[in-house]
């Protein structure tokens, strides 16, 4: 990747701040995951506390596409070119399904 790319890669989110208190919450679930399975804690609420972690990564996902699509894509749409950044959305939904 040239730096040039690399520049226009690079993106400051507006809300970065809430984003990574969202993923302190997700590694503080994981972790959480890792002591209960430790403590040989019940299968289901071990399961139980995965599916919450996965949601929580989940949303933050959501809000970074939203982010994305909202900044980049619209961005290169405005300036007449979004094709790449089109392409590049749905290879990552494609990798999601």
């Amino acid at each position: 990747m040239s730096s040039d790319e690399a520049a226009r890669r690079r993106v400051e989110r507006p809300d970065k701040v809430a984003l990574q208190k969202r993923l302190a919450r997700v590694e503080g679930q994981v972790r959480a995951v890792r002591d209960m399975v430790a403590a040989d804690r019940y299968c289901v609420d071990v399961i139980t506390q995965i599916q919450a972690a996965r949601a929580a990564l989940a949303a933050v996902a959501e809000q970074l596409l939203d982010n994305h699509l909202h900044g980049c894509v619209a961005r290169a749409m405005a300036e007449g070119d979004a094709s790449a950044e089109i392409a590049e959305v749905v290879a990552l939904l494609r990798k999601f399904r």
